[in-house]
């Protein structure tokens, strides 16, 4: 590798070269993290678009003509030398991509970057003015952007000059650990978002005190030592999302909502789902609702000595503890005193951006995939919530780590992020088929759960409800629907987004709120009438769980009790299992 180094800082024709190996790397990458779905979504979309505006051709001219006059203007500009004092195109608020001085004080890569912002433009614009059906069009919409993203001369090492910048100022050597980074994520199958080495489950992340009381075939329940002499006698059950590992509730002290509650005096249990494979293929949704939940709440109930549990849910766990609270019901069974929803969608009829993945060649495409292989990986489930973002979550990475040679900096969420679970194939197509496909919760008697009609109208447990505003994958208007199904509900609206918006630690006392807006009467109306709360969203919550948490007791002295002993200490081996 050192004659490498030499022969890239001497050679320019060897820089040409490798550049160009490099350049062929970064695009395998970018059919590694779905490309090739991206350009064959691309091409039926845009295929679709030039059917339909042959019905009316005045809108690719104006689009044609328009843009031909912008790129005589930049030509204008670029002989003129006046390019940086009159842009025709500038990146939109919040494109980073475009940061570095060279962008605007180099006139070629001036030129290049917005002779692509002119095409990109044009192309995004050919597209939102396309005339199709919803679906249709949010799909154009959507794969017009990851097109354009990924297209970018920001990801190309000969078109960045801060790529070039750095590997004359290291002599090469930023390319050949750029490499080296590369075909390290190749062998990982994923891109590298975070320093990984940097952090250990039970170390420096999931450090809460705890042990393991129960297990079996798809759970490990957690008991959280109590961090105050005395707890609220009815304890608190989490329930994670069954596709994410349940540390992101309990990444660091600092940040930590597992430890937070026990702060509050709570006595606080945990389920950590089992990270499945393919001899799990067959648990199914009734599994996680009946041998995961419920059994969850029966352990619960009795290792603490209590009739009732507050509950607090996550995303698809909150979707699996609506389904539960639902057969509850029907069994008039009414162990659970309160239950929280984080960011959880029960009405799928506006899933959000999420919704440009869902239709029938798509799903019936992925789905003999997961039937075949027997459960649907976790990193295409990760990979699929990443191109939501993509500059933010796939091309600022592949730019630092493989063009810059960059190590990406330690990040907690970020290494969470990375350490994805697997679905089994029976869970996967239930859920794609009756909640995004055919939204059949919401329909009273449409869907049998462990033996019982589901009808979420019926369900009387005080429910508080939380939603962020730039939820990108359960969006808040969506949320929102929840109240058209449940007669004793709080709405509550923070700040950020599906991971950030929740883990909003109340120490730091950042964000915003909105709590008490009128209901009845549509999203909007809420926001517009609602009241605006600095800080963390935490603080209301607890002081809403706590109304609902009983008395002072003196706190449990043990973990587990005679029938339920320990297993072994916090965070357990079921969380502790990777993909990798």
């Amino acid at each position: 590798m050192t004659d490498t180094h030499g022969n890239i800082a001497t050679d320019p024709q060897e820089f040409i070269n490798y550049v160009n190996r490099e350049t062929n790397k970064v695009l395998e990458m970018f059919s590694a993290t779905g490309g090739d779905d991206i350009l064959r979504q691309f091409t039926h979309s845009w295929t679709e678009l030039a059917t339909r505006s042959l019905e009316d051709p005045s809108v690719w001219i104006r689009a044609i003509a328009d843009y031909q006059q912008a790129q005589f203007s930049l030509w204008r500009n670029l002989l003129s030398g006046s390019t940086n004092d009159q842009p025709v195109a500038e990146p939109p608020p919040g494109d980073r991509r475009f940061k570095g001085d060279e962008w605007s004080k180099n006139p070629v890569f001036d030129y290049i970057k917005q002779s692509y912002l002119l095409t990109s433009r044009m192309l995004m614009e050919m597209a939102q003015n396309a005339k199709l059906s919803t679906q249709e069009q949010q799909k154009l919409e959507f794969y017009t952007r990851q097109y354009v993203d990924a297209l970018s001369p920001t990801n190309f090492a000969l078109t960045n000059p801060e790529v070039l910048q750095q590997a004359l100022e290291t002599k090469g050597a930023s390319l050949v650990d750029g490499l080296k980074n590369l075909l390290s994520d190749i062998d990982k199958g994923r891109i590298s978002m975070t320093d990984e080495d940097a952090f250990e489950l039970g170390t420096n992340l999931a450090t809460t005190e705890g042990a393991v009381v129960f297990q079996n075939h798809i759970f490990q329940l957690i008991h959280y030592k109590p961090l105050t002499e005395q707890t609220y006698e009815r304890p608190t059950l989490i329930v994670p999302p069954s596709i994410n590992k349940f540390y992101i509730l309990d990444l660091q002290p600092d940040n930590s909502f597992v430890r937070y509650c026990l702060e509050q005096g709570q006595d606080v249990y945990l389920i950590s789902w089992i990270n499945p494979s393919q001899e799990e293929r067959n648990l199914n949704w009734d599994d996680y609702v009946g041998d995961g939940i419920l059994k969850a709440i029966d352990v619960t109930k009795a290792i603490s000595g209590q009739d009732k549990v507050n509950a607090v849910s996550w995303c698809v766990g909150g979707t699996l503890m609506a389904s539960a609270l639902a057969v509850m019901t029907n069994r008039k069974d009414n162990s659970v005193g309160s239950c929280t929803f984080l960011t959880t969608l029960l009405d799928f009829s506006d899933p959000g951006d999420l919704c440009v993945y869902i239709d029938q060649y798509q799903v019936k495409h992925l789905e003999n995939k997961v039937n075949s292989e027997g459960i649907l990986h976790g990193r295409e489930l990760a990979t699929s919530f990443n191109m939501l973002r993509s500059n933010d979550l796939i091309w600022s990475y592949v730019v630092n780590n493989y063009l810059k040679g960059q190590t990406p900096p330690p990040f907690d969420i970020l290494y969470w992020n990375s350490d994805p679970t697997n679905l089994p194939a029976d869970m996967y197509t239930y859920y794609i088929h009756n909640m995004y496909m055919e939204n059949k919760l919401v329909q009273p008697g449409a869907m049998t759960i462990c033996g019982e009609p589901v009808d979420l109208s019926k369900i009387k447990t005080p429910c508080y409800f939380l939603s962020t505003m730039e939820d990108h994958i359960a969006p808040w208007k969506g949320t929102f629907k929840a109240l058209d199904l449940f007669s004793n509900a709080e709405f509550v609206l923070g700040a950020s987004g599906h991971v950030a918006g929740v883990i909003n630690p109340a120490k730091k006392n950042r964000r915003n709120f909105w709590i008490k807006g009128t209901t009845g009467q549509g999203p909007d109306t809420w926001l517009e009438t609602a009241e605006r709360q600095e800080g963390s969203w935490w603080n209301h919550w607890s002081e809403w769980v706590r109304r609902r948490a009983g008395k002072k007791v003196a706190a449990p002295a043990d973990y587990g009790n005679a029938e339920y002993s320990v297993i072994e200490p916090a965070p357990g081996s079921y969380v502790r299992k990777r993909l990798d």
